[in-house]
């Protein structure tokens, strides 16, 4: 039988070094799939996926409300939002001391670039709150953990699920519009 999270954060927090690992290995794919989908970068997704382990390790919670995964997957994107905000400060220094533009890459990773680009100019244009349910869902999590990440209801989830997505599909398909007109 396997053991729920509270029961091993319960060990964790008595000191047994086992139920850390054991939290560790069962979540971290979940984390880092929702900080590489928000941020687009393997080497920072990591990176922050094992800063909110650090967090976990330091200070574990003292009672989990929904699920382990849901205050993981929280605390990753507040790590996630922070580390964009810093990259785009820092974008904007660059940009002031050196508008020159960086060459061209090859037209694969082009396409690929602006296809992101795309993506996240469309997610940008979404509350905050439907941008993170795309991301949450398309991360792997469950209807339930996104309500628990969220604080919303959970039989509530699907619908807003639904009106993210319609939102999302009108801003990429506006972005796109707007791109070839310029």
């Amino acid at each position: 039988m396997v053991e729920v999270d509270e029961q091993v954060l319960q060990r964790w927090r008595a000191g047994d070094e086992a139920a850390f690992e054991e939290l560790f290995l069962r979540h971290y794919g979940q984390v880092f799939r929702v900080l590489f989908n928000l941020l687009g970068s393997r080497e920072e997704a990591e990176d922050l996926a094992q800063e909110t382990f650090i967090a976990l390790h330091n200070q574990p919670p003292q009672h989990v409300e929904t699920s382990m995964a849901a205050w993981l997957c929280r605390v990753a994107l507040n790590r996630g939002y922070n580390a964009l905000r810093g990259a785009r400060r820092a974008q904007q220094r660059l940009e002031r001391m050196d508008p020159l533009p960086l060459p061209v890459d090859p037209q694969a990773a082009l396409l690929r670039a602006e296809e992101q680009g795309r993506v996240r100019g469309a997610l940008a244009q979404l509350a905050e709150r439907q941008s993170n349910l795309l991301l949450l869902r398309h991360s792997g999590l469950s209807y339930a953990e996104i309500a628990g990440v969220l604080d919303v209801a959970p039989g509530s989830v699907g619908t807003l699920l639904a009106r993210a997505e319609r939102a999302f599909l009108a801003a990429f398909n506006a972005y796109e519009v707007i791109e070839h007109e310029v």
